[in-house]
């Protein structure tokens, strides 16, 4: 069918952001329309069809080729007299599949998900996704410095109502489309924390993204410690993260890389940064419903060889737990904090005839031991849990700080290391670690 006029993506992004979409890849762009969906709202729906058909990976055990065929009958018989009947048609074949990352978009929603790959936002910044078990919008992370973050929104918040709205049954497009708006306008967003209802009136504004920060610590000894928050995984975040790098190298002993509330981004800027801090081994391989398909690995161009511990938090997701995972798995960072989010599926975006898209499930992410990152996420080497009066009374000046007592336990591992004289062991081989454990795994 027209499937063949389909562009194609790969994403490692937790679902939708209230302000953006979280993406591993580049879009290509929508083709040029050369098809209403009023004129032939059949074709959108069979390219939809077609694009599951090949490349979903099932990942609730809800899929089978009988079944899917049976979907495509029951839907291609019926007749649809508007663009919006045919795309709710195509919302409800996919919504069998019980799967909240494979998904339509209309063309507005698509041609909004490619704006926000720019990584500037309008809205009140929040990374939303739908919660695997309970199917509730669930924030990830707040970003930093936007209207949710001075507000307090924490992650793991169930977002209950936007402008007195229910959420229940929603989708995390439904809920962008209510929290989206012009920069100066209000939403109100009521969220449940433990039990407990609050409702927060936030003002949309343009947020500018600037993923890497860096400064120097000095311990109470006179160690150096190069500190560097990794806030998204951007289009910039892999030359930021290099500049940082070569500017702290010559002046401290070791590094705490802060993951924390990071939802992800860019799967080649996790690439490419593990690159800058793991000479060699696998990094990140991906198992589609037919084995093993992509492995990536280090290129011998490591920035610095100095100790690593990573800093991760429950809001830590997707490209994070790429990195983190890699540089665990090949021994070259300690991690501390707390377990993190665990979203290791990948999707593709799609672009239809008629200007609309679709993203779908089509492989899980896999470090280089094997583990599946969506079914765990990460564990830490040395758990540092940070209770919710210190999070609520935690300036975003003192984090990384002595007064940050995550950053406190990350200082403490780092400088063991750095008296030991900790040196890089030998990482994974991806014909004896990584591939093997992957393959005994079923879809």
């Amino acid at each position: 069918m027209a499937c063949g006029r389909a562009s194609l993506c790969v994403l490692v992004g937790l679902g939708t952001c209230a302000a953006t979409a979280v993406f591993a890849g580049e879009l290509v762009g929508a083709p040029t329309p050369i098809a209403s969906v009023s004129d032939s709202p059949k074709e959108v729906m069979d390219q939809a069809w077609q694009i599951v058909f090949r490349d979903y990976l099932d990942i609730n055990g809800k899929f089978t080729s009988d079944r899917w065929r049976k979907t495509r009958h029951d839907v291609l018989a019926k007749s649809y007299g508007s663009p919006k009947e045919a795309y709710d048609a195509i919302r409800g074949m996919l919504g069998t599949l019980d799967d909240p990352y494979t998904r339509f978009l209309d063309p507005r929603e698509f041609k909004e998900m490619q704006i926000d790959t720019s990584g500037e936002l309008t809205g009140v910044g929040m990374q939303l996704s739908l919660d695997k078990a309970t199917k509730e919008l669930t924030v990830i992370a707040p970003i930093e410095g936007s209207p949710a973050s001075r507000a307090g929104v924490q992650p793991k918040d169930v977002i209950t109502a936007i402008d007195g709205r229910s959420t229940k049954g929603m989708s995390t497009e439904e809920a962008v489309k209510l929290i989206r708006g012009q920069s100066g306008t209000k939403v109100v967003i009521t969220l449940r924390r433990k039990g407990q209802t609050l409702t927060l009136p936030l003002v949309r504004e343009r947020i500018e993204l600037h993923a890497v920060e860096h400064q120097i610590n000095t311990t109470s000894d006179g160690r150096r410690i190069g500190y560097i928050r990794l806030k998204q995984f951007t289009a910039n975040a892999s030359r930021d993260m290099r500049a940082a790098i070569k500017e702290l190298d010559p002046k401290v002993d070791g590094y705490v890389l802060d993951l924390r509330s990071n939802p992800g981004g860019l799967l080649m800027a996790s690439v490419d940064i593990a690159r800058q801090w793991l000479n060699e081994g696998t990094i990140v391989s991906t198992r589609t419903r037919d084995g093993i398909q992509d492995v990536k690995r280090a290129n011998g161009h490591a920035l610095t060889t100095k100790p690593l511990v990573i800093l991760v938090n429950e809001g830590s997701a997707s490209a994070s737990e790429i990195l983190s995972g890699a540089l665990q798995d090949n021994h070259r960072a300690v991690l501390v904090g707390q377990k993190t989010f665990g979203k290791g599926l990948v999707q593709s975006v799609r672009s239809l005839s008629d200007g609309s898209g679709m993203t779908v499930t089509i492989a899980k992410y896999l470090t280089p031991s094997g583990r599946d990152i969506h079914k765990h996420g990460i564990d830490p080497d040395v758990v540092a849990k940070m209770g919710d009066k210190e999070a609520d009374r935690l300036r975003i000046e003192d984090i990384g700080t002595p007064k940050d007592s995550q950053y406190r336990a990350a200082e403490t591992t780092l400088m063991k290391q750095i008296r030991q004289g900790t040196t890089v062991k030998r990482p994974y081989a991806p014909d004896s670690a990584n591939v093997p454990a992957a393959m005994l795994q079923k879809p």
